[in-house]
């Protein structure tokens, strides 16, 4: 199954089928660059595309990981043979435990804890990695909830750049440990994301950042677009079907926002069927700026000033992507839903007793809003669904630090049958 828009781009182009950058709020193109405000009217940039000939059995035919999407992303055709971490191809669990705990009859689990730093965040760097080498930058940084910053530098050192990355200083000791032992610089700051995030707009202005990617800031066109092979993936695994219902959580909002333009665009290439689907936003109650705006019925996102969850990965209270994940939540007939601590702690537990995967935080939250819309009847229970785990468990340990022997006993049979 295929179709053809244009001709394919050749193999040394540097950013493969995509054709210009366009602006998500009045349209305006521009060439590509490291660029990420439309400078007509400031709103953000994505990219645009001029795809090829694309079918499934090329697809089929490609590497084992993010890379057998190439002609769908940025990158040049030879991506897979330049040194990354090689990403994706991820496992998709038919989670038959969960749904029968749940009363969901086809369920499944897209676990992305498999990646090279066992979070979903090795995607969107490694399309990242390909931006900065083209535009000539010799550093690699970003700010970071934590699995952005393991993912930046593991995947700059790979590439063979110097990494500098930016962290709120009160995050997870395990994901602190991650993004260090890479060997770039970690810089940790007193304060919020958004106040990181804020500092480094500011150093991409001043010569310190002169010759610096910034993954989530100049590269964010780019970078963003690694999202959309979670989507790719979970069709072609799925047999080239579209889910009819999907829990995705939502800390900036983008990777919502491209899963749903790479569903978009697998229905415009005629490589799946235009079938429905209700996208369906997960967050932690102590920073759901996006569930309020939707249940308020609004399309302003008022900010979180002080996030308090335990699902710090998502803590960003001015989530940039946040208006789009209101749009697709209404136009699929979807949701944004938000789950407090206990239930995060809840969900983390409940996968990994049902289908023996360990969870972080993030999934805890997506297992939790899966529960509480199930539980609640707002999900269709004969619906193929999906629900993403964006990473590892032993990255927030403290969240299910209750865990441990279910008993402590002296090595003897009768000690342990008192047990039983």
């Amino acid at each position: 199954m295929s179709a053809t828009l244009s001709t394919a781009p050749s193999t040394t182009a540097p950013f493969g089928p995509a054709a210009h950058l366009s602006c998500r709020e009045c349209g305006h193109t521009t060439e590509l660059g490291p660029k990420f405000a439309c400078e007509e009217c400031f709103g953000p940039l994505e990219i645009s595309y001029d795809f090829g000939t694309v079918t499934r059995e090329q697809i089929e035919a490609g590497p084992a990981s993010i890379w057998r999407y190439a002609p769908l992303l940025p990158v040049p055709a030879d991506v897979a043979t330049r040194p990354t971490t090689n990403p994706g191809w991820t496992r998709l669990v038919r989670a038959h435990n969960l749904g029968r705990e749940l009363g969901l009859t086809n369920l499944h689990v897209k676990d992305d804890s498999g990646n090279p730093t066992h979070s979903f965040k090795d995607r969107v760097v490694a399309i990242a990695v390909q931006a900065a080498h083209a535009f000539g930058y010799t550093t690699l940084s970003c700010s970071s909830t934590g699995n952005l910053a393991g993912a930046v530098g593991a995947a700059a050192a790979r590439a063979g750049l110097d990494s500098c990355v930016f962290i709120p200083s009160d995050l997870e000791k395990e994901k602190i440990v991650v993004a260090s032992v890479y060997g770039g610089r970690l810089i940790a700051i007193d304060g919020t994301y958004d106040e990181v995030n804020r500092f480094c707009s500011e150093l991409i202005g001043d010569e310190l950042g002169e010759k610096w990617g910034f993954v989530n800031v100049n590269l964010r066109p780019y970078y963003a677009e690694g999202s959309k092979t979670l989507a790719y993936e979970i069709a072609e695994q799925l047999g080239w079907r579209l889910p009819e219902q999907i829990v995705i959580p939502v800390a900036s909002g983008s990777q919502l926002t491209k899963i749903d333009k790479g569903f978009r665009e697998l229905v415009k290439l005629g490589l799946v069927e235009d079938t429905p689907y209700k996208v369906i936003g997960a967050q932690g109650s102590g920073c759901a700026p996006v569930s309020q705006a939707y249940k308020d019925g609004i399309d302003v996102i008022r900010p979180v000033r002080q996030p308090d969850t335990i699902a710090k990965s998502l803590a960003i209270g001015n989530p940039a992507d946040g208006p789009y994940v209101l749009d697709i939540a209404r136009r699929t007939g979807g949701t944004v839903e938000d789950v407090t601590d206990e239930e995060i702690r809840a969900g983390v537990k409940l996968l990994a007793r049902t289908e023996g995967i360990f969870a972080e935080t993030a999934g805890g939250v997506t297992v939790g809003v899966l529960k509480k819309l199930a539980d609640a009847g707002r999900l269709d229970p004969d619906a193929l669904t999906v629900v993403i785990n964006s990473g590892d468990g032993l990255k927030t340990l403290d969240a299910v630090s209750d865990c441990g022997p279910t008993a402590v006993i002296k090595p003897s049979l009768d000690a342990f049958r008192a047990t039983l």
